[in-house]
């Protein structure tokens, strides 16, 4: 899992989103960033939890928050995925794996008895001046909006 930490400095990120558009952190200066990362588009779980995000998007807004979902999906399939479930916000196509390395979620994963590498699910927090304000490893795909609004409470 991720060696980041709360306070580190988040990675910088170089990447394209889902109509090729160049994105980066920078661009979002001044604002809160929901930096999640999720194993595959159009899979119930990250389904559920890219949803969530979608139906608390005004809230997250109105709370200062851009919601940012990476994962190593193509422009192509992220672009479906937005379109099928009326997604509200960017997604990071980190096709070269570059972003989920940064952050340190790239690693051994296991299912049904079968290890593989890929994407763990993991949500960043970062602060106006681009540091890392809070890591969750455990996230609760259904309510995940709401989670990370309770941090905030």
């Amino acid at each position: 899992m991720t060696s980041l930490q709360v306070g580190d400095k988040a990675p910088a990120i170089n990447s394209i989103d889902e109509n090729g558009n160049p994105i980066t952190l920078t661009q979002f200066k001044g604002k809160k960033i929901i930096l999640y990362f999720y194993p595959k588009d159009d899979t119930p779980g990250c389904t559920k939890e890219a949803c969530s995000f979608r139906d608390s998007y005004a809230v997250l807004q109105k709370k200062g928050f851009v919601v940012l979902g990476v994962s190593v999906d193509t422009e192509k399939k992220h672009q479906k995925f937005i379109q099928k479930y009326e997604l509200n916000f960017p997604l990071i196509a980190d096709t070269d794996k570059k972003v989920v390395n940064d952050y340190g979620v790239w690693g051994l994963k296991k299912f049904m008895g079968r290890e593989y590498m890929g994407t763990n699910r993991v949500t960043f927090i970062i602060d106006e001046k681009g540091k890392i304000e809070h890591i969750i490893t455990k996230v609760d795909t259904e309510n995940s909006a709401q989670q990370l609004l309770d941090l905030y409470k």
